[in-house]
């Protein structure tokens, strides 16, 4: 543990401090070289998946009232559309047809990465006896993440509309981007033993699902589950029914002491899911002063680790289960955007 001036007391079971005092990557530190090889080392069939939904996929804002899908725009050129602009238009000479368009995009709606910037919590950092608003290695709100106070400048609808309002000076997604985000992926396929069954899977049924499967996680290994969750989204044609969608597909028990501290001592790099949240959203009853999402809280306040949601993982799982594999190359670089608190992610796996 590196001496650091942001924090004096460390939360319990973290690992403030261990990767340096002004760390920003968490475990994304344990995927070395070596990781990277021994991706690459997986590659045997020279097939390749894309791992990501259509970014308006899951469609409407059901899973997230905040959220909403992609919007398209063509630029202005000229104070007209540019969108098929005949530049003939000025000049006779040209004969080219332009298009162009912007994006107002959601960066957490279908398939991404969240930043350590996601989620934090209060605690008493400066060991003074009062919660301080921070994240990962005691990174501080309002210092180092920062955004504005008046509600009309946050939203799609901004009185701003052409400046950024919000800035992860820290912990930005752009540093997860900044490591590539390449190496071996391991899946562990709830799916293939629960089905479309809503399963809180704490340590004792994962343990037997990995022994059952002969699935191994080592330090540095990105780990993926497979749920099912995003195939039944698709087959929704992006009117998705919160109904049926409540109740299906696996879900970890964020909870459970005994699967945190197997993410703890597993060494894993990152958790990604095919489902909403990763965890049990919303979390299983708990009296007292606790986290709405207490695996969020465990990995990306306590550990650094990031997490993949609402990725595409059925045709890859299903792959493996054929041939008998559970290890594969993984590259999954989010977008280099500086100070964003999430992204969408395009990850690609070889096989």
């Amino acid at each position: 543990m590196q001496e650091t001036t942001r924090w004096k007391k460390r939360p319990p079971g973290s690992n403030w401090g261990d990767f340096g005092a002004d760390d920003q990557a968490g475990r994304m530190n344990l995927i070395t070289p070596e990781k990277v090889l021994q991706g690459i080392a997986e590659v045997h069939a020279g097939l390749s998946f894309n791992l990501s939904l259509p970014l308006d996929v899951p469609g409407g804002n059901v899973l997230n009232p905040r959220r909403y899908p992609p919007v398209l725009r063509p630029t202005l050129r000229n104070q007209q559309p540019n969108m098929n602009y005949a530049l003939g238009k000025d000049n006779p000479h040209h004969t080219d047809v332009v298009s162009d368009d912007l994006a107002i995009l959601h960066l957490q709606y279908s398939t991404q990465w969240d930043s350590l910037a996601h989620v934090g919590s209060l605690f008493d950092a400066n060991d003074d006896g009062v919660a301080e608003a921070v994240y990962y290695n005691g990174y501080r709100a309002g210092i180092d993440v920062v955004g504005p106070s008046d509600a009309a400048d946050a939203g799609i609808f901004s009185s701003l509309e052409n400046r950024s309002t919000s800035n992860a000076k820290a912990l930005g997604i752009e540093k997860m981007a900044e490591r590539c985000v390449q190496g071996r992926a391991v899946m562990i396929d709830l799916h293939a033993h629960v089905g479309n069954q809503r399963v809180n899977v704490d340590f004792n049924l994962l343990n037997e699902i990995l022994n059952k499967d002969n699935v191994t996680i080592e330090p540095g290994d990105m780990v993926c589950l497979h749920t099912g969750f995003a195939e039944l989204l698709l087959g929704m044609n992006r009117q998705p029914e919160e109904a049926i969608l409540a109740h299906s597909c696996a879900v970890l028990e964020g909870r459970d002491p005994k699967l945190l501290e197997w993410i703890s001592d597993s060494g894993l790099s990152v958790i990604i899911a095919d489902n909403y949240a990763v965890e049990a959203h919303p979390a299983s009853h708990h009296s007292g002063s606790c986290a709405t999402l207490p695996l969020h809280e465990h990995c990306l306040f306590k550990l650094g680790i990031h997490l993949g949601e609402l990725w595409h993982l059925t045709p890859l799982a299903n792959w493996l289960r054929v041939n008998q594999r559970s290890r594969f190359l993984l590259t999954a670089p989010p977008l280099r955007l500086p100070g964003a608190v999430g992204s969408p992610v395009a990850p690609i796996a070889t096989v």
